[in-house]
């Protein structure tokens, strides 16, 4: 086979030539491999979710299915399995048992083009020497966006087919989640795609060496982590699930295996984001930076699949963080982070890189970039400060005299809203000084 002497920055066309000519087996070894990792990584994270959020709340936790508790994810699988299956007598029958199979599949294949190694530092299985990941593509992440758009679909086909108020609700609040908070993601992506030159998941991990993106572009992270979080519908942005005020959301209506594979999709997805999230901004299967200046073989051979192992977990611990500190979000003030701050910040970012990337091209050197890019910013900043301050606030108007609350106009008793008074209830006389003389013996007949 032929071996090559891996530069530190490869081609995409070099390192795409690493993929496409395992054996068959092999493509079936590692499929079935990141099919294992996935639920494995699913029944780990449901234990740890559920363990770190009763150590912040000061709980006890799982602690009776296994030792210390860690078999409760195979417990509540087990429970799932054994529910009765219910179909709901008016839902769309065919739409609605294919729903959690179009959420669950595409959970799964977003994470085909994942590098657990460097493509050129090929590892041995079985006498054979293949990269560390299944395959990768010239447009890896385009790939990526479009799995993950198809896996919505089966949110909202659930909450639509299930024939019910609320499981509908929820699901138009899913499609709006994933349009808001997926164009948002896309910018965050095309700064990554304008720093590295490519597309491909194993060529921009490569392109950050010796700094990671997460570092040169952290507008571009802090952008993706938000979306990340709004994509898997994870708190505080898990409005299509509010059960509160949709019951369940757009699964109310299933149980049993259906439920459960919900609940893995939504997992799996948590474990994909995680992992395009190191690939993209945290130095993919790079070791961090204290261990790769002392330790050459930090990246060589199967250490790299420990780094970014670490590196999900790390994330997946970040997504349970948040669920056990964050109330959940008005769904306004949801929409209002999505559009009208994410992406305007995004575009703008987008534009900051474009020009800076541009002006390096051409061989301009860091002051004349940062002049000729961060003054027009520095100067809108100040013109808007400026106009803010100048300008003349409208008087508040004052406000109207309430009107009077009537509780029986619709024809029956209502409670006042916030801000109406009930009008006073007429009241008999007290009789008090009455009783009071007639203890004291008084006599009130008449003409006593």
């Amino acid at each position: 086979m032929r071996t090559l002497a891996a530069p530190q920055m490869l081609a995409a066309y070099d390192t795409l030539a690493f993929f496409g000519r395992d054996p068959w087996w092999l493509v079936l070894l590692k499929a079935v491999f990141v099919f294992a990792f996935l639920v494995g990584t699913v029944l780990i994270a449901i234990v740890w979710e559920r363990k770190v959020v009763a150590w912040m709340q000061l709980r006890i936790g799982p602690n009776r299915h296994g030792p210390w508790g860690m078999l409760q994810s195979l417990a509540d699988g087990v429970k799932l399995a054994l529910k009765e299956d219910l179909v709901v007598t008016g839902a769309d029958k065919v739409v609605y048992i294919l729903a959690p199979i179009v959420s669950a599949i595409p959970a799964f294949m977003a994470f085909a083009v994942i590098p657990f190694g460097p493509a050129d530092d090929q590892v041995s299985i079985f006498g054979t020497r293949t990269p560390l990941q299944l395959t990768d593509l010239p447009i890896a992440l385009l790939y990526i966006l479009a799995t993950a758009s198809v896996g919505i679909y089966g949110i909202v086909l659930a909450g639509w087919s299930s024939g019910s108020t609320y499981p509908l609700l929820g699901g138009i609040r899913s499609s709006a989640q994933m349009i808001s908070y997926e164009i948002a993601m896309g910018l965050s992506f095309a700064a990554v795609f304008i720093y590295s030159g490519s597309m491909s998941t194993s060529e921009i991990v490569a392109s950050q060496q010796p700094t990671w993106f997460a570092v040169l572009l952290p507008v571009s992270f802090i952008v993706y982590v938000i979306a990340m979080v709004g994509e898997t519908n994870r708190a505080p942005f898990d409005l299509p699930e509010a059960e509160g005020e949709l019951v369940g959301g757009f699964n109310t209506e299933y149980s049993s295996l259906k439920f459960a594979m919900f609940m893995l999709a939504e997992y799996v997805n948590m474990v994909t984001v995680s992992a395009v999230a190191s690939t993209l901004f945290l130095g993919g299967w790079r070791a961090p930076w204290p261990i790769s200046t002392f330790w050459e073989g930090a990246n060589h051979g199967w250490w790299p699949m420990l780094w970014i192992i670490v590196k999900i977990q790390l994330l997946l611990f970040f997504f349970i963080w948040l669920r056990g500190t964050l109330p959940r979000l008005r769904y306004d003030q949801f929409m209002k982070l999505g559009w009208k701050i994410l992406i305007p910040v995004s575009l703008v970012w987008l534009v900051m890189v474009a020009s800076v990337r541009a002006l390096r091209n051409e061989g301009y050197d860091f002051a004349k970039v940062v002049l000729w890019v961060g003054a027009p910013i520095a100067a809108l900043l100040l013109l808007a400060l400026v106009w803010d301050l100048l300008r003349k606030k409208p008087a508040a108007a004052e406000p109207a005299p309430p009107a009077a609350f009537d509780p029986m106009a619709g024809g029956y008793p209502v409670p006042p809203m916030p801000g109406q008074e009930l009008p006073p209830v007429p009241r008999r006389r007290s009789r008090a000084p009455q009783l009071q003389d007639a203890l004291n013996g008084a006599d009130h007949t008449e003409g006593s």
